[in-house]
């Protein structure tokens, strides 16, 4: 068997015999020895050209796929920035719907209690005690905000200041013990005080045992004292117990504000206004 050297050689000295052979030939049919050694050039010289116009025209289509990545990879990355900035606007107009329909009912609220100032607020702050129940808002004394004002939300009650800065003031709600709001029955008038019990609920205390009060009754403020304006909703009633005796009822009530989801409320300026709100 020949070596693959062997084998190599054999045919370039093939190829070279070949290529006399050929300028032979050509020389004795043409005229002239220079048409025949410009055909032999050519012979010799085309495939070699030729593999160099296909290598040439490989690396011509390599570029263009580069180039062509390359600006595919520009494009993708503007399409990746023009997605996030779309997809930020969105959320924006997503919360602005939200703030939207929590807002309204607050400004119907004010349409419809115009004898009342109502001064809206955000909640900035909650108290972490497990005793008490408290948020701050940011309204203090410079906005007219001062201790003893009650806080509503179009919902009902929420509670009443307690304590106020320049800036801030702090609520105290009406699930808290310290809270006590004088109140009626909507349906029948009997009249009770509505105190917090630190949970999410409100006993109605000091109702008689006799009142005609029952499960689903709604409470509201019966605007005496001052403190509350007459006819804001508190809750309504969801446990009772009416024993055979002693002077009261036991009856617990469950607020009709998320006090857990508050975000914005509204202070009342002058409670002292003698107003039913609106139901």
């Amino acid at each position: 068997m020949f070596s693959k050297k062997t084998l190599l050689a054999a045919g370039a000295i093939f190829l070279i015999v070949l290529n006399v052979v050929v300028f032979s030939f050509n020389y004795l049919r043409r005229p002239s020895f220079k048409s025949a050694a410009v055909y032999t050039l050519f012979f010799i010289i085309g495939p070699v050209e030729n593999a160099f116009s296909s290598l040439a025209s490989g690396m011509a289509n390599t570029w263009d796929h580069y180039i062509f990545l390359s600006g595919a990879s520009e494009e993708n990355d503007e399409l990746k920035r023009r997605l996030a900035v779309a997809g930020r606007k969105l959320h924006e107009c997503r919360e602005e719907i939200k703030l939207y329909h929590r807002v309204k009912p607050f400004a119907d609220l004010i349409s419809a209690t115009p004898s009342l100032k109502l001064l809206t607020a955000s909640i900035v702050a909650k108290d972490p005690s497990p005793w008490y129940r408290a948020v701050m808002i940011n309204r203090g004394s410079k906005h007219g905000v001062r201790a003893g004002l009650p806080v509503i939300v179009p919902e009902g009650l929420v509670g009443r200041v307690t304590a106020v800065s320049y800036a801030y003031a702090k609520v105290v709600l009406v699930v808290d013990p310290n809270s006590s709001v004088d109140a009626l029955v909507e349906r029948t008038r009997s009249r009770g005080i509505v105190t917090g019990n630190s949970g999410r609920e409100c006993r109605f205390d000091y109702a008689l045992r006799q009142s005609d009060i029952s499960l689903g009754d709604m409470v509201i403020s019966s605007g005496f004292g001052g403190v509350y304006p007459k006819g804001i909703r508190i809750g309504r009633v969801t446990s009772l117990v009416r024993r055979n005796s002693g002077l009261f009822q036991e009856i617990v009530i469950t607020p009709g504000v998320d006090l857990q989801r508050l975000e914005e409320v509204m202070v009342v300026l002058n409670p002292q206004v003698s107003t039913m709100l609106p139901k």
